[in-house]
C-alpha cells in the first residue's frame, strides 16, 4: 500500500515533542507554589490549550495575560513557582513558551528537579490574580528546599513571545524519576506555557501479574515512538486519561489524497483504499494484551473506516533500528484483524478476536484510509523481563 511522505520537520523541533506532557493540568499537574501571581496565576501555564491573547482584556491588577505574569520587582531576588508532575517520570526536555509575552517576557529562567516520596501538604486554590506568596507559605516551601534541588536547565535566555521564536526548546539530561520541578523567573516577567515532556513511570512491583491494567497508558509509561501523519491531532493523545474532552484531544489525521475517486467495499463493508495512516507505542511494560478498546468519541464525520493493530516484541537496540528505518520492521504480527469502525462509538475486542496470545512491547495502530481515534486502550497482564523496561531507557532518536 502507498504511503503519504512524511511533512519535513522545521530544523529547530526536537525529538522530544511527541513525548507525553507530564504537567499539563489534564493529567492532574498543578502549581502548588508561587511567589508572585500579579497580572496572571502560575496555573496558566499548565492549560492543555494553546496561549491566545485577546487585546481588550484587562482586569483590576492590569492587563489580562493567558500565562503567568508577575509584577515589575521591586525589591530583591526573583520569582519562581514549584510544580507537582501529573504523572511521574522521566523527562526528555521542556517547552518554555512565552506567546504574546514580547514586551513582558522573562528574560532568563531555570528549571530543578525533585522526587518527593510524599506530595506536600499545601497548594493554592482559587483565582491567584493580584496575590504573592504570605509568610506562612514561604515558610511552607521553603522546608522542601528545592533551591538545592538538581538543575535540569541551568540559567538559559529566553526569546520574546513572538509566533517565530516563542518556543523556547530545552533538552534534557537527567535520568532519574521526578515528581515536582522548581521554575525560576530571572528575575520576573511572564510566561505562557511551560511543557514538560517525558514517559511515566510506574512500580510494577506492585502489580499483580494477574490484574489486567491498560498497558499503554501514559500514566503507565506508555509513549508514542512514531507515526505518519499528525495533521489535525497527535496520536500521543490517544493515552491520556479518561474519556477525550473534544476531537482535538484525540489523533486525527489529514485526508488521504489517493482516495479512489469512487469508493468501493469488500464483502465485510470495508473500504479498499491503497493507503492507510500508522501510529506505534511502546507499552509501559511487556505484557499479554487480553482486550483492546478503540475509541471514536467525538469523530461523527471524520472517523477512519477501519482498524487494525499489530505488535511485536524488542529490544532497545532493536527499537532504535526500527525508529531510524521508520518503522519498516517485519516483526510486526497481527494482533487485532482489520475492523469495520463506527462514528462516536467505543468498540471493545478481546477472546478469539485477538488473535495474539504471547507477551509484546510494541503495537502499531493503523487506520484506513484516515481520520481521528479518541483513545486507544490495551488491557493485559504485565509479564517479566529480563532487562529493564524499555520506558526506563532513553532512545536517542524518536522519528
Amino acid at each position: 500500500m502507498a504511503e503519504r511522505k512524511t511533512a519535513v520537520k522545521t530544523a529547530t523541533e526536537p525529538n522530544f515533542l511527541q513525548f507525553n506532557d507530564l504537567a499539563c493540568e489534564a493529567v492532574g499537574g498543578k502549581v502548588i507554589f508561587a511567589s508572585d501571581e500579579w497580572f496572571a496565576p502560575a496555573a496558566n501555564m499548565l492549560k492543555r490549550e494553546p496561549p491566545h491573547f485577546i487585546a481588550s482584556a484587562f482586569t483590576e491588577f492590569g492587563k489580562w495575560m493567558d500565562g503567568w505574569e508577575t509584577r515589575r520587582k521591586r525589591i530583591p531576588g526573583h520569582d519562581w513557582c514549584i510544580i507537582q508532575l501529573g504523572v511521574p517520570g522521566l523527562i526528555y526536555g521542556f517547552d518554555v513558551d512565552t506567546s504574546f509575552f514580547t514586551g513582558n517576557y522573562s528574560p532568563h529562567v531555570s528549571i530543578q528537579a525533585g522526587c518527593l516520596d510524599q506530595p506536600p501538604a499545601f497548594t493554592l486554590e482559587g483565582d491567584r490574580t493580584g496575590m504573592a506568596a504570605s509568610d506562612s507559605q514561604l515558610a511552607a516551601v521553603a522546608k522542601l528546599g528545592s533551591e538545592a534541588w538538581p538543575e535540569l536547565v541551568c540559567m538559559s535566555e529566553l526569546q520574546p513571545g513572538y509566533s517565530d521564536c516563542c518556543h523556547n526548546y530545552f533538552e534534557v539530561n537527567f535520568n532519574r524519576r521526578v515528581t515536582h520541578l522548581r521554575l525560576n523567573m530571572y528575575p520576573d516577567g511572564g510566561i505562557a506555557r511551560l511543557r514538560v515532556f517525558g514517559i511515566g513511570q510506574r512500580d510494577w512491583l506492585s502489580v499483580s501479574t494477574n490484574q489486567d491494567v491498560d498497558l499503554l497508558a501514559l500514566t503507565n509509561g506508555g509513549v508514542c515512538l512514531g507515526y505518519s501523519d499528525a495533521h489535525f491531532g497527535h496520536p500521543r493523545n490517544m493515552i491520556g486519561l479518561g474519556q477525550a474532552a473534544n476531537m482535538a484531544d484525540g489523533w486525527e489525521t489529514a485526508r488521504r489524497l489517493d482516495r479512489p475517486q469512487n469508493l468501493k467495499v469488500d464483502q465485510r463493508g470495508i473500504l479498499q483504499v491503497p493507503g492507510w495512516e500508522w501510529a506505534v507505542f511502546r507499552l509501559g511494560h511487556h505484557g499479554v494484551i487480553r482486550s483492546v478498546e478503540v475509541d471514536t468519541n467525538h469523530f461523527k464525520g471524520n472517523f477512519p473506516d477501519s482498524c487494525r493493530i499489530e505488535a511485536c516484541t524488542l529490544t532497545p537496540e532493536e527499537e532504535a533500528q526500527c525508529i531510524r528505518s521508520r518503522w519498516n520492521s517485519g516483526k510486526w504480527q497481527v494482533l487485532l484483524p482489520p475492523q469495520k469502525l463506527r462514528p462516536h462509538h467505543r468498540h471493545l475486542y478481546s477472546g478469539e478476536e485477538l488473535t495474539l496470545s504471547r507477551p509484546v512491547s510494541h503495537i502499531r495502530l493503523i487506520i484506513a484510509p484516515d481520520g481521528g481515534v479518541s483513545r486507544l486502550r490495551l488491557w493485559g497482564r504485565p509479564t517479566p523481563v529480563s532487562k529493564a523496561t524499555a520506558n526506563q531507557q532513553r532512545p536517542a532518536s524518536k522519528l
